[in-house]
């Protein structure tokens, strides 16, 4: 239906049904027909029509089984009551063409009304476009300013040009990590102290500053950041291992994510034993860094520390002569039943919590040793584990008030808790 918007200010909606068959032309030609002289000159619907006051007649009509039915649209400029007395003339229609007919008001729309409506709709619509609009662009823009800031900050290290933060010279304390968008990502929250190995092929220069520095690898958690571990950890000096979750990328994570990972680093020894991997000799060159990042600087200190309060419990203890190859006799009934638990658990790379009866009230994995024993297991009184003994593994053991830790050897330990007893394989041997 086609209505003239500069002529029509309502718009007459008329039905109109019909005991015959009846076209268009027929319709219209009984509305001006019926209707002439029954209102006057001045609503007559012809002199309307030529001033422009009515517009066009409309009219969509159908047959069906002898009978015709449609409606009738009558676009008006005159006034409300005009207009109202125009609609209700219609209804004196009741022939068209030979045909009785019936036409029935249905309403009078106010067009200007349909108008707002639909301006308001169209506004909300335009509205809602411009304010996503302007989000995104307004992300966009703080992630390209974001993203430039980036860009400029990550150098090309060495002959292999490795993607690296600006720090990676100045730190004593270094992360690896696989690829360019991970040092991005760590450098969108300020590590930059990062380095990309860009493969599973270790760089010569990763080699060489494993050597100086102390160095975490921070690893993707799926079977490529497994596989690149390995690598690293036969052919550099890898200090501690930092793995995303599992099915996730170091380039996906949030800042609290990284935070988390990098908190939760295990020791190189412990993560290389585990998976039965064979480590390069360690240099004993590497500086000595700040307590918080350099527990590996300190491993020679605490370890010698650790020996030789060894030796001054073994030159108090009576030496058995040297024919006599028992050094079982020397261990109390307790260091007997750890000696006895760790055998048990030997290339298990499992766990046993153990309660003051010396019965295991918990076998677990060492890889969730930890957080088992951060939870709670009630009664536990000394843990063996077929692994490293930890720093994370002792403070958690004082502060759940576990009185032994025994495992197969002594981590990068830089505080030996006091009302802990220590033992490791060659302690029970």
């Amino acid at each position: 239906m086609n209505i003239d918007p500069s002529t029509t200010k309502y718009l007459i909606q008329a039905k109109l049904s019909t005991d015959g068959i009846v076209e268009k032309p027929d319709i219209v030609g009984a509305i001006f027909g019926q209707t002439e002289g029954l209102l006057g000159d001045e609503l007559d619907l012809r002199d309307l029509q030529k001033s422009g006051r009515i517009g066009r007649i409309e009219v969509e009509v159908s047959s069906s089984k002898g009978k015709s039915e449609g409606t009738v649209y009558v676009p008006s400029s005159l006034d409300q009551v005009e207009t109202a007395i125009l609609a209700s003339s219609l209804e004196t229609i009741d022939r068209v063409g030979p045909c009785k007919a019936r036409i029935q008001i249905e309403k009078i729309e106010d067009v200007r009304v349909s108008k707002r409506n639909k301006i308001v709709e169209r506004a909300k619509q335009l509205l809602n476009e411009l304010m996503k609009a302007s989000k995104v662009s307004g992300v966009d823009l703080a992630d390209s300013v974001r993203q430039s800031v980036q860009i400029e900050e990550v150098v090309h290290y060495g002959k292999e040009r490795l993607p690296a933060g600006p720090n990676i010279n100045d730190s004593d304390a270094i992360i690896v990590v696989e690829g360019r968008s991970d040092v991005l990502n760590l450098l969108k929250y300020g590590i930059k102290n990062v380095i990309a190995v860009e493969g599973t092929n270790v760089p010569q220069i990763i080699v060489d500053l494993s050597k100086e520095k102390v160095v975490t690898a921070f690893v993707d958690g799926d079977r490529g950041g497994e596989l690149i571990l390995r690598e690293l950890l036969q052919v550099a000096e890898i200090d501690f291992i930092a793995r995303a979750p599992p099915a996730q990328e170091v380039e996906e994570l949030t800042q609290k994510q990284i935070v988390k990972c990098l908190r939760n680093k295990v020791p190189a020894d412990q993560f290389a034993e585990m998976l039965n991997i064979p480590q390069p000799q360690k240099n004993g060159d590497k500086g000595r860094h700040d307590e918080d990042r350099g527990e590996r600087s300190r491993r020679d200190d605490d370890r010698g520390r650790h020996g030789r309060e060894r030796e001054r419990e073994q030159k108090q203890a009576p030496r058995p002569p040297m024919e006599e190859k028992a050094p079982s006799k020397r261990l109390s009934p307790d260091q007997l039943r750890y000696k006895s638990v760790l055998d048990e658990l030997n290339n298990s790379s499992k766990a046993k919590l153990l309660n003051s009866s010396g019965n295991v009230l918990k076998e677990v994995h060492v890889s969730l040793l930890a957080d088992t024993l951060k939870e709670g297991v009630e009664g536990v009184t000394a843990v063996v584990l077929d692994g490293i003994i930890t720093q994370r593994i002792l403070d958690i053991a004082v502060e759940k008030n576990i009185t032994a830790v025994v495992g197969v050897k002594l981590g990068n330990i830089a505080k030996l808790p006091t009302n802990v007893e220590v033992m490791t394989k060659e302690d029970l041997t």
